[in-house]
């Protein structure tokens, strides 16, 4: 293996991008079948992807959770953009390390929830989504809770709870809206909700980084297109 290009998703357009520079292997964090598939046939999505892939002479590896926990995962990587302090996990692994899904701590100064959206608009790449806030955009925050990616199953966690603020993406309409009323209530963080790709891509650095320093006869890329699936917002 000579050549290996980053994404964060395997799609058409980032398998032809890893083609075009005759990349071996593919290496993303989201997995081609998470959910599942009963067909591989050039018709579907998933099967043109991988017939391309096959024809091409390139790979496919996802990390997905692997680099979600580790203690330089995709998490922590937006918590150090971010300047959080004092980080620990939200839901810290079994095994007792310092790993785990999630990160809690602190801004080293207290902000508002327009200062730190303004913050998130500066560390991630524009997406048309932008960055969406539940909360007074006066409100101090000092404590947050993170979860880069799809991170609404831990709107419960008491880790969370005690946070000022959550930033995370893809919250759907009900769950934000009960943790709306419990921050209304005084009993649950204020939300910041932000492109799921764009929270991961942010790691794609670190991943290249780490493979440069253990493959150092590999060429490494990194990919700078846009695979968040929205193009445009009108807002009135």
């Amino acid at each position: 293996m000579k050549h290996i290009h980053l994404a964060v998703d395997a799609v058409l357009e980032t398998a032809d991008e890893a083609l075009e520079m005759g990349a071996d292997l593919l290496f993303v964090h989201h997995p081609l079948l998470l959910r599942g598939a009963t067909s591989v046939a050039e018709s579907t999505t998933k099967g043109a992807l991988i017939a391309k892939l096959i024809r091409g002479g390139a790979g496919l590896l996802a990390a997905h959770t692997n680099a979600d926990v580790v203690e330089t995962g995709t998490s922590r990587v937006l918590a150090h953009q971010l300047g959080l302090v004092e980080q620990s996990p939200i839901e810290p692994s079994s095994t007792g390390s310092p790993t785990g899904l999630g990160i809690t701590g602190r801004f080293e100064q207290p902000l508002t929830l327009m200062a730190l959206a303004r913050l998130l608009t500066d560390i991630l790449p524009p997406t048309a989504g932008g960055v969406r806030v539940s909360g007074d955009h006066e409100r101090v925050v000092e404590t947050a809770a993170l979860c880069a990616g799809a991170g609404d199953s831990m709107l419960g966690h008491d880790a969370v709870r005690a946070a000022d603020v959550y930033i995370t993406s893809d919250l759907r309409h009900h769950p934000a809206s009960d943790a709306r009323e419990l921050m209304l209530l005084g009993r649950g963080p204020a939300l910041v909700d932000v492109s799921h790709w764009a929270s991961e891509w942010l790691w794609l650095d670190t991943a290249a980084a780490q493979l440069r320093l253990a493959l150092p006869d590999v060429e490494v890329t990194l990919s700078d297109l846009r695979t968040d699936p929205w193009d445009f917002a009108v807002v009135r």
